[in-house]
């Protein structure tokens, strides 16, 4: 479905400079004839084609490198040179574990770079249904082992390493969390959660932010569970399903939550859930703000506040982890 400005403009609720990037992104896809009936690596090229205007542009940074990190691409971005090691972030981009890229999401990583002052590293990982879980999450854990453990040949301090990802890269950073917490290794220092996809199962935000109007379908949604776990069975491994994990000992949690978003529910969930396990954790609540809605920052003020946020309360919590 292709949405026009006007069809939109009924869904009042949606901030209209949001309004403005749902409008383009549903008329770049209705682009490409049938999309839904495309391949899914064509579906893929096609979602690269359709966001890189998005990608453009923002800040610059002092230093880029692409290069390899635990058998993955990665991209490391740093905001400034300097000789002392510098506090990170991992970013795992969204995409429902199918689709998107370090490309798709290249302006969101140094957005935070910039703002926050650190040094973000993005890596592709591999996508399902080719792969199903664990193999995204075993290439994580994996690339935040090796940036901890290489922190030097980076320029990167071990001790102030965070963790993050929009959407099914937060699902992903909350489980590399928890695997390296039972593996009885140290934790990320932080995670920075947008709007993560945390539970399968439906709620009341489902009913109300479906269609194409607030970015993402639960008809989606479920397809991208069914990819990523395979046997449905998998769906209660607290590993893919993080909102029913033990989340005792897990890093202070910052969640960004659009509120018109099918996943609001499960993401008050799991700020609620990780306040009860002791966690420090602030929420954000975004009105207006639509699933996806941080890559609108090119056009959108409440995008642009809602990276400043997020960047103050990362960079002082990587601060207190290198005192």
């Amino acid at each position: 479905m292709t949405l026009t400005t006007e069809a939109l403009a009924a869904h009042d609720d949606v901030d209209p400079e949001i309004r403005r990037f749902v409008v383009a992104l549903n008329h770049g896809y209705g682009q490409f004839s049938d999309f839904a009936a495309l391949s899914l690596p064509e579906r893929r090229a096609a979602a690269e084609i359709v966001r890189a205007p998005w990608r453009a542009g923002g800040p610059v940074m002092a230093k880029t490198v692409t290069a390899e990190l635990a058998g993955c691409r990665a991209r490391f971005h740093y905001p400034q040179r300097s000789d002392t090691p510098q506090p990170a972030l991992l970013y795992i981009h969204g995409g429902g574990w199918t689709m998107f890229s370090i490309d798709t999401h290249d302006r969101l990583m140094r957005e935070y770079a910039a703002r926050a002052g650190v040094v973000v590293v993005g890596i592709d990982y591999s996508l399902s249904p080719e792969v199903r879980y664990p193999v995204a999450l075993d290439e994580i854990v994996a690339a935040y082992q090796a940036l901890r453990d290489d922190a030097g040949d980076f320029g990167i301090a071990p001790a102030a390493i965070a963790i993050g990802g929009d959407s099914a890269g937060g699902n992903l950073a909350v489980a590399t969390s928890l695997r390296l917490r039972d593996a009885g290794e140290r934790p990320p220092a932080a995670m920075l959660l947008n709007y993560g996809a945390f539970d399968p199962a439906p709620t009341a935000s489902y009913a109300r932010y479906d269609g194409p109007a607030y970015m993402l379908t639960v008809a989606e949604m479920d397809g991208f569970w069914r990819d990523y776990a395979g046997d449905p069975a998998t769906l209660v491994d607290p590993l893919v399903a993080p909102l029913r994990a033990d989340l005792t000992g897990l890093p202070p949690s910052f969640l960004a939550v659009p509120e018109c978003d099918i996943l609001a529910d499960a993401n008050r969930a799991m700020a609620a859930r990780l306040g009860s396990a002791g966690v420090p954790v602030e929420l954000r609540l975004y009105a207006g703000a639509t699933h996806s809605f941080l890559e609108a920052v090119s056009v959108s003020s409440l995008a642009s506040a809602a990276f400043d946020e997020a960047a103050r309360w990362l960079a002082a919590t990587l601060r207190r982890a290198l005192a």
